[in-house]
C-alpha cells in the first residue's frame, strides 16, 4: 500500500465512511494523511478505484476500531473527505431494529433522522475561532430532509438489483452510546414510529450538508433492539456476528452504488446549496 501526504493522484470524487473490509482487497490503494482545522480524522484516507471512479475510504472508528461513537471527530472526518474532492458520501452503519419486521440482516435506507446525542460538535458554523485562527459565522442550514434523494434512490435501486430487498425510507434515531438502549428507551423510540437506532449516523449527515456534500446512509440491522426483543438485550458479540456475516454483501452493494451515483459535475439536488446565500466566514474545502 502506497502512502502520500497529498497530490493530484490522491483526489477522490466519492467518500465512503466505513471499515477496512470495504477497501482491503482493492489493488493500488493509496494511504493519504489529511490535516484539518478541526484536528485529525479517525484515520488516514484510503483511496482506490471502484468501477473506474476514485473513492476515498475512511474507517469511522479507526482501523483498529479504537474510537467509540461519542469520541469520533466527525467534523475532521467530513472535512478530510471534502478536502480531497469527495462531493458524495456513503455512510454504511450498523443499527438495531425497532420493529419486529426489521430483523437482523435487513438493509434500510433512511429518509429521516432523529438526534438524541448529547456531547458532539455538530456544526462548522459555531462562531468559535478555529486552530488556524479563522472564525466562522453563525449559519443555519435547512435540514428538513437530511439525506440526498439522488443517493437514496441509487442505494435502494442498486440493493434491489443485487437481490437485497432494501427498505425504502424510515427514521434512524441516533443515540450517544457507547452503551445500548434500555428497554424503556427502546420502547419509547419504537412508540414514536422510528425504525432503527444507531450511534454514528449523526452528526455525519448535518456536517455533510453544511459542506454541500450529498450524504446517503445505508443502515444494516444487526439485532432487534431491547424493546423489540424479549431476550437478554443486545450484545456486542451479536452485533459483530451479524455484521461479519453481511459485510461482503454490503461491500458489493456499496461498490455498485458507487457505479450508480451521478458524476459530481452533474449533481442536481437539494444538497448543493445548503447555505442559501449565507456567508460562512471561512474557506470551505
Amino acid at each position: 500500500m502506497a502512502q502520500s501526504n497529498g497530490g493530484t493522484q490522491t483526489r477522490a470524487e466519492i467518500g465512503v465512511i466505513g471499515g477496512s473490509g470495504f477497501y482491503s482487497f482493492l489493488d493500488d490503494v493509496m494511504e493519504v494523511t489529511v490535516d484539518t482545522p478541526y484536528g485529525a480524522p479517525s484515520d488516514s484516507l484510503f483511496i482506490g478505484e471502484v468501477s473506474g471512479r476514485q473513492v476515498a475510504f475512511l474507517p469511522r472508528h479507526g482501523r483498529k476500531h479504537h474510537l467509540p461513537p461519542h469520541k469520533i471527530n466527525y467534523r475532521a472526518n467530513l472535512w478530510a473527505l471534502a478536502s480531497v474532492g469527495a462531493r458524495q458520501v456513503l455512510g454504511p452503519c450498523a443499527v438495531g431494529g425497532l420493529r419486529a419486521e426489521h430483523g437482523p440482516g435487513t438493509l434500510l435506507v433512511p429518509d429521516q433522522l432523529v438526534d438524541r446525542t448529547k456531547s458532539r460538535a455538530q456544526s462548522y458554523f459555531d462562531g468559535e475561532a478555529r486552530s488556524d485562527g479563522q472564525v466562522p459565522n453563525v449559519v443555519h442550514v435547512t435540514f428538513a430532509d437530511p439525506y440526498c434523494p439522488v443517493g437514496r434512490h441509487a442505494a435502494v435501486a442498486t440493493a434491489r438489483a443485487d437481490d437485497w430487498e432494501a427498505v425504502d425510507g424510515g427514521t434512524l434515531v441516533v443515540v450517544e452510546g457507547p452503551r445500548f438502549s434500555t428497554r424503556a428507551e427502546s420502547l419509547w423510540h419504537a412508540a414514536q414510529g422510528w425504525s432503527v437506532v444507531g450511534m454514528t449516523g449523526h452528526p455525519e449527515a448535518v456536517l455533510a450538508r453544511e459542506l454541500g456534500l450529498c450524504y446517503t446512509s445505508l443502515a444494516l440491522v444487526t439485532d432487534l433492539d431491547a424493546g423489540a426483543d424479549t431476550g437478554e438485550g443486545v450484545s456486542h458479540e451479536e452485533v459483530l456476528e451479524v455484521f461479519a456475516a453481511n459485510v461482503g454483501r454490503m461491500r458489493d452493494v456499496l461498490f455498485d452504488v458507487v457505479r450508480a451515483l451521478p458524476d459530481n459535475r452533474e449533481r442536481d439536488c437539494l444538497c448543493m446549496n445548503p447555505l442559501g446565500g449565507q456567508e460562512p466566514g471561512i474557506a470551505l474545502p
